[in-house]
């Protein structure tokens, strides 16, 4: 059975129809949360919100549109709203150790080693006193304090620069998701 079928007979309410679907899917939806969620428990909860949502406003699935674009609309969504609840700094570090785990099938997704790639393009387009304080964190593992001592700087310019160089990834790796998803 094809996907347009598949939606037509999950807008009737069939759920076997809606049980291949997920299965179909939701490894995808689960690949795309790891690299922006490294707590397994708010990954599933995620997949699970996601395909809940789609159950929800089956009746307003249409079988010719992109049902893998829906899934990522409702997925980036989810995902960023789970982000504003939990706003933290090591965001690189996360996406970074997510696409770099061994389970994770970045087939699927997206090559973990051109992410690294990517990141390290986008750092190196960083001016250089931002990409200067940002390799200190990341790279050397400095602190705030530590940095701001060796650069000459307060720590709140330091937090700064670093609150914007992870604002500038992740807006440019949420722009790559958008167009490999």
């Amino acid at each position: 059975m094809d996907e347009k079928e598949l939606i037509l007979l999950v807008r009737q309410g069939n759920q076997s129809a809606f049980t291949t679907l997920y299965k179909n899917y939701w490894r995808q939806v689960y690949n795309f949360c790891r690299l922006y969620l490294i707590d397994k428990n708010a990954i599933e909860e995620v997949v699970q919100e996601v395909f809940v949502k789609v159950w929800e406003s089956r009746d307003f699935i249409r079988e010719d549109d992109n049902f893998k674009g829906l899934l990522f609309i409702i997925t980036r969504n989810l995902v960023f709203n789970q982000h504003r609840k939990n706003v933290n700094e090591d965001f690189y570090k996360m996406t970074i150790l997510a696409a770099m785990e061994d389970s994770y099938n970045m087939e699927e997704e997206i090559d973990a080693r051109n992410l690294s790639e990517y990141i390290d393009q986008l750092i190196a387009e960083l001016p250089p006193r931002r990409k200067e304080i940002f390799n200190l964190s990341r790279k050397e593992h400095l602190s705030y304090k530590e940095i701001a001592q060796q650069l000459n700087l307060s720590e709140k310019t330091v937090e700064h620069q670093i609150s914007e160089a992870l604002k500038y990834l992740k807006q440019n790796v949420y722009m790559l998701s958008l167009f490999l998803f």
